[in-house]
């Protein structure tokens, strides 16, 4: 089956094609035949019943500084013209993002939609992982800065970091006699308004925070993530380096925890933290460490994907 798929996510010209999940999506789909278009989340727009964007057709290749071609902008009826929408933008997960749930939720009945854009909504990443509250570490949602020091002194070293952060940005570790704590939860009581996130400091972090792929609701590969010298942070994106891993026996049962509560959902990409046995994150957003998964397990996540999508539509 020849597919028209619809991808809301930033920019072409900035993609980063060596690592980003995205691209690895794309060039998987249209090496099966399937049409490509491109479109911002600001140009969505819903018009008497129709959901629109603005958006262009693309052809992508792995060739860096040419890595696209894209035709004329035109406008695409997402309910009408096009099979599959991939919800690809990165966060913040702002209002703007809850908007654009919203508006792609109206045409959940005659398009796929990659993830469910109701399920996204209703599972941001640090608080949907609070259903699963004892296969974590020990965690705080706050804004009071007395709860976190009594946190802090039952627990030692904290982490405290954004709820609604991404590639470990602004996440901070407080040991028991950080005389900066006071300041920190004020800065993040100014800068914003939900609560924040406090959670037990795990030592294991410095053996490697592991990101396994789900793909409707089964493992399908993992990779290490360790922190560079002296950091806390083993995101990619904070300057993390990938190792080949293989899951244990803890987090096969982890996977089989939760994973047909994803699939129910119609969380068809997921990715989740671990640290030591702990689960830390249920990324559903825009997951991301498909392509080192795949260079160090010589895998095919993006073909995995693609296989669950195309199944779902038969």
């Amino acid at each position: 089956m020849t597919l028209n798929i619809a991808v809301q996510m930033d920019p072409m010209e900035t993609v980063k094609i060596a690592g980003d999940s995205t691209f690895a999506l794309m060039v998987r789909a249209q090496d099966r035949g399937h049409k490509l278009w491109h479109y911002p989340v600001e140009s969505l727009a819903w018009n008497d019943g129709r959901v629109t964007a603005a958006a262009r057709p693309v052809e992508v290749r792995y060739d860096a500084g040419n890595h696209f071609t894209a035709g004329e902008t035109r406008t695409i009826d997402l309910g009408a013209d096009i099979d599959v929408v991939l919800m690809r933008q990165d966060p913040p997960f702002d209002i703007g993002y809850i908007t654009a749930t919203h508006i792609l939720e109206m045409i959940r009945d005659r398009t796929l939609i990659v993830n469910d854009p109701v399920e996204v909504r209703n599972a941001p990443e640090k608080l949907y992982v609070l259903n699963y509250r004892d296969l974590m570490p020990a965690t705080l949602i706050t804004r009071n800065l007395d709860e976190v020091r009594a946190f802090r002194d039952e627990y030692g070293a904290v982490v405290i970091k954004p709820l609604h952060g991404k590639g470990g940005e602004a996440v901070f570790k407080m040991d028991g006699d950080d005389g900066n704590l006071g300041a920190l939860v004020e800065m993040f009581g100014a800068i914003f308004e939900e609560p924040f996130i406090c959670q037990q400091f795990l030592p294991d972090v410095s053996a490697g925070d592991k990101r396994i792929i789900l793909v409707d609701g089964v493992p399908t590969g993992a990779v290490n993530r360790l922190p560079k010298t002296g950091e806390i942070r083993s995101n990619f994106a904070a300057g993390g380096s990938g190792e080949a891993s293989e899951l244990t026996a803890r987090e096969q049962a982890i996977c089989a925890r939760i994973g047909p509560d994803l699939k129910a959902r119609g969380l068809i990409f997921v990715g989740i933290d671990v640290i030591g046995g702990l689960l830390t994150e249920i990324n559903v957003t825009s997951p991301t460490g498909i392509v080192a998964i795949d260079r160090f397990n010589g895998t095919d996540t993006p073909g995995m994907i693609w296989d669950a999508i195309e199944a779902r539509l038969k």
